[in-house]
């Protein structure tokens, strides 16, 4: 029992008891009353004291629940390291319709599949997209914004296992803001030289003063350049800054800019795909701002 427990963070269920250690209801019994074990939730238990860890609350979550059964919500947020709330209130998934086991927070899934499924920490829990597709029926965007930007940060963000679970889940009530916050990782359908076309054709749509197109100024050559406003546009896509070395490279290019006296906007290929209205609006408005200086 002990190296079992070991294994599982100090707990195990009675389950677990009989089917591999050969246990019967009566041994389990006597365990407890000798303070050997120490029930958590109906057929679990804290082997030999009470106090466990956050992981082992949650293991005996999932095992209260049933053999399928998986750790969910901001609990597996807590757990894949995508969150900063602790593991409480317990949530727990589980594909047969339970009896609700308070204080854990049960949730029935029908579409849950092999991919849906996981381990972390040796607890059962659900595979990253199946947290993010939860977590965003019960978050806030700006929450779900972070989740998957410390997904990212971790390395364990997949596009493409997220927008397969989407395609498959449309009735969930986290879809929708899934789909929205999941936009910025989705790549823009264009090169950078077509991005760099389109974005000029977008000026000239738009009234604005032509621009120089890579033009050379303090050192630098500018990707789109008003020089008697002294602003710039630098065109940013994914490959320009998608080391540490680049991201550092282009603060310092900008703050030499801005001491020659040369305002300067990035707008990625991304954003100007998603909202070409919304950029275009902040290029008129600096560059009527320069104009008034």
């Amino acid at each position: 029992m002990a190296k079992l427990a070991e294994r599982q963070h100090g707990v195990v269920s009675i389950r677990q008891l009989e089917r591999k250690l050969g246990y019967s209801r009566k041994a389990v019994q006597r365990d407890v009353s000798s303070g050997r074990l120490h029930p958590l939730h109906r057929g679990v238990y804290a082997v030999g004291h009470r106090r466990t860890s956050p992981h082992g609350s949650c293991l005996a979550a999932v095992l209260a629940c049933g053999p399928e059964a998986l750790l969910s919500h901001c609990s597996a947020a807590w757990l894949w390291g995508i969150s900063r709330r602790g593991p409480a209130p317990l949530n727990v998934t589980s594909p047969v319709p339970r009896r609700a086991r308070l204080p854990i927070r049960l949730h029935h899934s029908r579409i849950l599949t092999a991919a849906d499924r996981t381990l972390v920490e040796g607890i059962p829990v659900t595979a990253l997209p199946r947290t993010l597709l939860d977590c965003a029926a019960e978050s806030r965007f700006a929450a779900l914004q972070r989740m998957l930007e410390r997904s990212e940060e971790l390395k364990l963000f997949d596009l493409a296992p997220v927008e397969e679970l989407l395609e498959r889940s449309g009735g969930h009530a986290g879809w929708g803001r899934l789909r929205r916050a999941i936009a910025l990782y989705e790549p823009a359908p264009f090169t950078r030289s077509e991005f760099e076309r389109r974005f000029l054709e977008a000026v000239l749509r738009a009234g604005l003063p032509r621009p120089a197109v890579n033009y050379a100024e303090a050192g630098f050559e500018l990707d789109v350049y008003w020089p008697e406003h002294r602003f710039a546009v630098e065109l940013d896509t994914y490959a320009t800054h998608g080391t540490n070395a680049a991201f550092e490279r282009d603060h310092l290019r900008d703050e030499t800019l801005l001491l020659a006296g040369i305002g300067t906007l990035r707008i990625t290929d991304v954003r100007f795909y998603r909202e070409p209205k919304a950029v275009l609006t902040r290029v008129a408005t600096l560059l009527a701002r320069r104009r008034e200086n």
